[in-house]
């Protein structure tokens, strides 16, 4: 694909009571909306009548109440698959991504669960392929303790395999269903796996047909050394949480820098960061609801999370005081100047600054302002490569998300950058990507 043809690629991650934390305290703000089924799939419609890439659900596997502070929407909500097979029934074309924690799972259940989602859908599943960063996890699933990164990625890579070897174990034609001569199955064109492993022995065949996509597009999160390899080996797309377009460059190059390891180009791998967009018909009105939304949060103002995240001990200053000298700290400095632009004046005290942190502290990218400085600051970071476009979190649900799709998506159309029509039906047409070949009928044509 080059690079006349890129095209901005979006998708809704689903936060319930939206990614801001005090997002379902708004007189307009859902709080069951994790829950209705009326909801979900009004919202699904929606994203499809505005052409997004995909709906994303991701996944935790430990909860505490403690996490409605920071956290609300993801402190309960449903199974990822059992929501999106439901949505695949009432949408024809949006992409569904579900997320699986390979640390606690088994790959057979997966491949049947996946592939049965591509079926139901006719084409629109795919897979977030996550290793679990919360130790709490292992507690649920009968382990002393969470594994270390090392062993969850090497475990996660040999689950890949197994699963998406399985997804081919039956080629296109292998079902005849033939009434005349009574061939339901061609056994010649169904394979065992006879995969053997460090963490698994899988004979196979799946007992699911072949996906609809052939092979599942799937994605992968994170920065690290270990997460860029596995995306170039193995990711269609690729989440990240940064709100730095320096570092997202950087990210974008490095990562794109390992796909010819592994005999890929740079289209094959779609980056998507984070953003958090608070939409206002003015840039007025999109900074009192970001006000609005941050006076809502329950907090006990507890700066140490804060002082430790940019360098400077800000614990004996009074909410109200004005930021201090933070020439110190690279890090302090560039929080500040990323605060002073989400309140849209210079002149921002430490309490302006904790909230900034509050509802940013997990990463992603958060721009306060009207449909077209928004939309700047998308077509600038996808122009730059810092993204191939973004996993849009709306601060509350589901006015955030409503405002971005009604002002912000025609302003992207109108700049010839997003689409005005799906290109195909499936999920990996959306992505740009060919309809893979089945290994073993390529093996036995070699």
């Amino acid at each position: 694909m080059s690079s006349e043809k890129r095209q901005l690629h979006l998708g809704l991650f689903l936060f319930g009571t939206g990614y801001h934390p005090a997002g379902w305290r708004l007189p307009e703000g859902r709080t069951d909306g994790a829950y209705d089924p009326q909801f979900l799939k009004e919202v699904a419609q929606k994203l499809e009548k505005a052409r997004f890439d995909f709906f994303f659900l991701g996944d935790r596997l430990a909860t505490s109440a403690d996490m409605q502070y920071l956290f609300p929407s993801q402190m309960t909500r449903l199974e990822p698959f059992t929501m999106l097979s439901y949505l695949a029934a009432v949408t024809d074309k949006i992409g569904l991504i579900g997320t699986v924690n390979t640390t606690y799972a088994e790959p057979y259940n997966i491949a049947r669960i996946t592939a049965s989602l591509d079926h139901l859908s006719r084409g629109r599943g795919s897979w977030n392929v996550v290793t679990g960063s919360d130790p709490r996890a292992a507690k649920n699933f009968s382990r002393e303790k969470h594994w270390d990164n090392a062993k969850r990625y090497d475990y996660a890579e040999e689950f890949i395999e197994v699963v998406t070897g399985l997804w081919d174990t039956w080629e296109d034609d292998s079902l005849p269903r033939d009434k005349e001569s009574g061939v339901f199955a061609d056994g010649s064109k169904v394979h065992s796996l006879d995969f053997a492993g460090e963490h698994f022995s899988v004979d196979g065949p799946l007992n699911v047909a072949r996906p609809v996509q052939g092979q599942l597009p799937l994605i992968t999160a994170g920065t690290s050394l270990r997460s860029q390899q596995l995306a170039a080996k193995y990711s269609d797309m690729v989440f990240t949480g940064t709100n730095v377009k320096e570092v997202a460059r950087a990210f974008y190059k490095e990562v794109k820098g390992r796909l010819p390891e592994y005999g890929r180009i740079a289209s094959d791998l779609k980056v998507l960061p984070g953003l958090v967009p608070i939409v206002g018909r003015t840039e007025e009105e999109a900074r009192a609801k970001y006000n609005e939304l941050n006076e809502l949060v329950v907090t006990d103002y507890d700066l140490r999370p804060l002082s430790e995240k940019i360098g400077i001990d800000l614990t004996g200053y009074d909410l109200n005081d004005p930021l201090p000298d933070l020439s110190s700290s690279e890090t302090a400095l560039h929080w500040a100047e990323m605060a002073r632009k989400a309140n849209g004046r210079p002149d921002i005290t430490i309490h302006d600054l904790f909230y900034f942190f509050t509802v940013t502290v997990r990463g992603h990218l958060l721009v306060v302002g009207s449909a077209v400085q928004i939309a700047d600051l998308i077509e600038e970071w996808f122009v730059d490569e810092a993204a191939d476009g973004f996993n849009v979190c709306p601060p509350y649900m589901p006015g955030g998300l409503d405002l971005f799709l009604e002002l912000v998506v025609p302003e992207l159309q109108a700049r010839g950058i997003f689409r005005t029509e799906y290109e195909g039906d499936t999920f990996r047409d959306h992505l740009g990507l060919s309809r893979p070949g089945n290994r073993f009928e390529l093996q036995l044509k070699g």
